[in-house]
């Protein structure tokens, strides 16, 4: 670990991987932090190929994981109890506990089928939810991790990304091209989400399922790109706030305050934005070579802010502390 103050915000900030190596976070809506705030997953080629790796946060200290072929670094989350790693590698998806690197193989993807971009679990663990590609055309599929069993939801000529189950429901958030769409487990009500007109951003639920919070990038440049939300049940959709061009961003635990990395050439921030008042804070720059690809993580406590950047070279994994900032929220850790 090396400790740096931020020049433009004298923020003390981590870097938490060595960046003569590629290190990535998974995605925004995985799980790859403890529940605890003791430990982080992660995925670097330090090793020489791409493998998933455990990092003890008091210490800094990482632990090799797996020993994969073809690991998507994506697609690696937590099981809800936090004692297993699922990930895809090549054509797998694959199941392990985290004292051993030897993997159980839960599904396969069937023949002339490559995965495509996002994974995620159920939060019961239950359920894994995946993209399979043949060509140009993409199907959402819904995993059964006890079983293995394989059923398609949704199938589509554009393609499908993103998939997340849905907070206690059963349903699965996906994205297709630059829409957001909803399909039940049984594949029925597959329908077309009617956000906001404009360019999609990231998207994410809110912890209790009931509305999805995204990213709206409207077409008109002098417009500001802002946080809305969404309710299923209802249709409902409204600004939650402007921002100072997020080009992604990210919920803390009760979506009370939302973290952005901001599109700005001029101004490469992390940016705290609080929720009932609508205010930002500047954390630090990111100084990342494309802000679309900062991936932002809050702590299950809501107490660290973690983000990747290639800004010091190579893409490594900083942390820094808002517990200052940020009321703490409590975890369902057991």
């Amino acid at each position: 670990m090396k400790r740096f103050t931020d020049e433009a915000t004298d923020f003390k900030i981590v870097r938490l991987t060595d960046p003569a190596h590629q290190s990535w976070l998974a995605t925004p809506y995985s799980h790859c932090i403890s529940r605890h705030n003791d430990f982080l997953i992660y995925a670097s080629d330090r090793s020489g190929s791409v493998q998933a790796y455990r990092m003890d946060l008091k210490n800094g200290q990482s632990h090799l994981l797996t020993d994969a072929e073809g690991l998507a670094p994506d697609s690696l989350t937590l099981t809800p109890d936090d004692r297993e790693l699922c990930y895809l590698a090549g054509r797998s998806l694959y199941l392990s506990r985290l004292n051993a690197v030897r993997a159980r193989a839960v599904y396969g993807a069937a023949e002339g089928f490559q995965f495509g971009r996002g994974f995620s679990l159920s939060e019961d663990g239950l359920y894994a939810a995946l993209v399979e590609q043949n060509g140009a055309a993409s199907r959402l599929r819904l995993i059964n991790m006890r079983t293995g069993a394989g059923t398609t939801l949704a199938e589509s000529p554009d393609a499908i990304s993103d998939p997340q189950p849905r907070p206690k429901r059963a349903g699965v958030l996906y994205r297709r091209a630059d829409d957001l769409w909803l399909v039940n487990y049984d594949g029925a009500q597959n329908r077309k989400l009617r956000v906001a007109p404009g360019r999609l951003g990231n998207a994410v639920w809110s912890a209790d399922g009931r509305t999805v919070l995204y990213l709206n990038l409207p077409t008109d440049p002098k417009q500001l790109h802002n946080i809305r939300e969404f309710t299923p049940d209802t249709n409902e959709d409204r600004q939650v706030s402007e921002t100072t061009q997020y080009a992604t961003f990210n919920r803390n635990a009760d979506a009370s305050v939302f973290v952005g990395a901001s599109a700005s050439k001029a101004s490469p921030y992390i940016l705290l934005l609080v929720r009932s008042v609508k205010r930002e804070l500047t954390l630090c720059e990111h100084r990342a070579s494309d802000p679309r690809k900062v991936v932002l993580l809050f702590s299950p406590n809501s107490q660290r802010v973690f983000f990747q950047s290639d800004g010091d070279g190579k893409m490594a994994i900083y942390v820094v502390a808002v517990d200052r900032l940020v009321s703490e929220t409590e975890t369902d850790a057991p």
